[in-house]
Formats: C-alpha cells, sequence, structure tokens
C-alpha cells in the first residue's frame, strides 16, 4: 500500500529560507558517485571532465513541494550546462516505504515533466547520505578545487516555490558568483519540504 507524503512535512513560510548559516569549519569534499539514470545509463561525476562543478538537487515523484520547481530546474540545466555546471536531480526516497518513488515512477515523472537534466534512482541512498540531504527539494553545489568537489551551497533552490518570479535564486545567484571566481553569496539556507527517511 502507498504512503502518502503527508503534506505536515512542507513548511509554507518561505521568508525562513533566507536564514544564512555561517560555518568555520574546514571545506567539506564530496567524493564521486554514480547512480542509475532514468534512461538506464549509469550517471558519474568522474566522467564529466569539463565541469567546474555540479548543481545537485535532491527532489522525488510526489511531493507537493517539490513538484513546483521542475520548470526552474529545467531553466537552471539549460542556462548552466553549457557553462560546463550541469544539474543533477537525485530521488533518494526510501521506496520500500514509498512505492511511488520506485524508478520506474520516476521515468514517467521524467518524461511527463520534460526533464532536461539527469534524473538519478539513489535506491540504497547513500549519495543522499553523503550530501546530508534531509529533505526534497533541497540543493547544493559542488565545485571541482584542486581535483576534489568541494561543497560550496546547501539549501533551497530559492526563497519562493509559489511564486517564481518573485524569488530570490540562491543557487543561480551563487553559481555566476563561482563562475567569476568569487565567493558564493550565501553558503547556507534553510530548505524545506518532504522529509528523506533513511532506513
Amino acid at each position: 500500500m502507498t504512503r502518502n507524503i503527508p503534506f505536515s512535512n512542507l513548511i509554507i513560510f518561505p521568508f525562513i529560507f533566507g536564514l544564512l548559516f555561517t560555518s568555520r569549519d574546514e571545506p567539506r569534499i564530496i567524493q564521486d558517485f554514480t547512480l542509475k539514470n532514468v534512461n538506464n545509463e549509469m550517471i558519474s561525476t568522474a566522467t564529466y571532465n569539463d565541469a567546474k562543478g555540479f548543481i545537485v538537487v535532491f527532489i522525488c515523484n510526489e511531493c507537493p513541494f517539490a513538484k513546483l520547481y521542475s520548470k526552474r530546474l529545467n531553466a537552471l540545466s539549460a542556462k548552466y550546462k553549457s557553462l560546463n555546471v550541469p544539474l543533477l536531480a537525485i530521488n533518494s526516497m526510501d521506496t520500500l516505504v514509498y512505492e511511488d518513488e520506485s524508478f520506474r515512477d520516476m521515468q514517467v515523472k521524467a518524461k511527463s515533466d520534460k526533464f532536461t537534466f539527469p534524473y538519478l534512482h539513489d535506491v540504497n541512498q547513500l549519495v543522499a547520505k553523503n550530501f546530508n540531504a534531509e529533505h526534497t527539494p533541497s540543493a547544493f553545489i559542488i565545485w571541482k578545487e584542486q581535483n576534489q568537489w568541494v561543497l560550496k551551497y546547501k539549501g533551497a533552490i530559492d526563497d519562493n516555490g509559489e511564486h517564481p518570479s518573485l524569488a530570490v535564486p540562491y543557487v543561480a545567484n551563487n553559481v555566476d558568483a563561482l563562475l567569476k571566481n568569487k565567493s558564493v553569496l550565501l553558503n547556507e539556507t534553510l530548505s524545506f519540504g518532504c522529509r528523506i527517511f533513511y532506513r
């Protein structure tokens, strides 16, 4: 029996997204990963030889809040892929609990929403754990420094799920800064949506 994602897991106060957290920790390194794409091909960060960085977004099929971002993700992919910053979307939801998060349902969603980017299945949730992803949608920017992927940003895609034209585009602003060899404007914001439950 399919378990519906509780709407109570959503937070509808966009202004909270802008809360900034500063960190004095050492730069966090993300290891290369390989996952299965909805076209049945294996996708690895290691094969993107020209990539300056990646926009990694954890989404899923049925979360109401994540559904608001399909067009915006396509737009981010279109803008930054040619600048060697590919977007990778990852589904790490527990398919034993949420049957409608299966790989087959991912294929249906990717086709229905006309995804222009890889939609990857993190069946064992190992990549999500590596990123410490907690919600869908949540975004991460990793950047190549000395042949390592350094985490530069984690948090919300922007600060307004319902009204894209009014949103502050956190991910886009940070990628633009990094492409200019500048520091990110924000290194962390709060992301809210549907909880990723780990086995």
